[in-house]
């Protein structure tokens, strides 16, 4: 009977393990999926008119696309709870502000106006090679911070893969990023795209940790759509009104503007993507961990090459095959560990 508890045991952590590393990886596919509208709407009206060399103009165009992409991303997980039956689960949730959904509120800041926004100021100064390079960063920051603030295990093995997943981004946008970097440093408005780099690999780090530490006692469902749900009231509430009040750009008109058919389709097609990425993200963190979890779906850099060549044509040259052997490898490293050793132990 114990030998039999203890196999059923086993089998069980062992599952889990694999659909953490299975989540984590459809998050690495959807987050690279999402580059190709996410990239595309800088292309449609009312943005594609815009002087982008104005920083003030940059900036509010930048933040009404990363609003609009809050608000679409809430649409499908709405439908997500809907499907599942978990919208009663959700309210219980919410309300539970000083427990659980304080987590959230606090993750909503650092991984909207914090690491998407900066995203953006990165493409938008120094280059998409750059924002891509500069997020791939973020797990070191997930990683340490969990270690450090609940005791998450992180084995050396873990630590190799994440550095090897690292190095392979480094290798597939080295070409790309050193020519950016040489054409960006005559722009003296070009710090700006650089602290946005910084502000994504942070932003997308620490909330990660922040999510780790509300997931364990929380339904993933529930609890990414409570995270949208506090940044589309940041935007909606804090910064598009004090933008409105205090910018010289007509944000409203901005808006109304930017819901023509061409980019509301690739703002729902951002929405999807993106909001699914996140489902799967959040999901994997419980089973596999926030370090793994945030390394794996690194594997975004990889996918966003991929899609962004078969979108554009434009094939990517022998450092993506280098650097796909490397995140390959990495990702091959930490899923090989022993289960025994992958289960994630926290500090109570």
């Amino acid at each position: 009977m114990m030998t039999t508890a203890m196999q059923a045991k086993a089998a069980f952590r062992a599952r889990s393990i694999r659909w953490g590393f299975i989540w984590a990886l459809w998050c690495a596919v959807l987050w690279g999926a999402w580059y190709v509208p996410g990239a595309a709407i800088w292309q449609e009206q009312p943005f594609v008119a815009m002087n982008m060399d104005d920083p003030r103009q940059f900036l509010t165009a930048a933040a009404v696309i990363t609003t609009l992409n809050a608000f679409s991303v809430l649409l499908f997980l709405f439908l997500w709870l809907i499907v599942l039956e978990k919208f009663r689960d959700f309210g219980r949730t919410v309300v539970q502000l000083r427990r659980i959904s304080k987590w959230y509120f606090a993750a909503a800041i650092f991984g909207g106006p914090m690491a998407i926004f900066g995203s953006f100021l990165a493409m938008g100064y120094v280059g998409a090679v750059f924002a891509a390079i500069a997020g791939l960063l973020y797990p070191i920051v997930g990683a340490t911070i969990a270690r450090l603030w609940y005791n998450e295990k992180i084995t050396m093995r873990a630590a190799l893969g994440i550095l090897v997943i690292i190095g392979g981004g480094v290798a597939i946008y080295a070409p790309g990023i050193l020519g950016e970097l040489s054409s960006a440093s005559a722009s003296q408005s070009s710090w700006i795209g650089y602290l946005g780099g910084a502000m994504a690999a942070l932003g997308w780090g620490v909330e990660g940790a922040l999510a780790g530490r509300a997931l364990d006692v929380t339904d993933p469902d529930c609890g990414i759509t409570v995270r949208f749900t506090a940044e589309v009231i940041y935007w909606l509430c804090l910064v598009m009104p004090a933008l409105a009040l205090f910018g010289d750009i007509d944000v409203i008109h901005l808006l109304l503007d930017a819901l023509n058919f061409k980019a509301i389709t690739l703002l729902l097609l951002a929405g999807i993507t993106f909001g699914f990425c996140y489902v799967s993200w959040y999901k994997s963190f419980p089973l596999i961990g926030v370090g793994r979890g945030q390394a794996i779906a690194a594997l975004y850099g990889a996918f966003a090459v991929v899609f962004l060549a078969a979108f554009t044509l434009q094939f990517p040259a022998w450092n993506f095959v280098v650097g796909l052997a490397l995140v390959v490898g990495g990702a091959f490293l930490m899923y090989t560990e022993k289960s025994d050793v992958l289960e994630v132990v926290r500090a109570l």
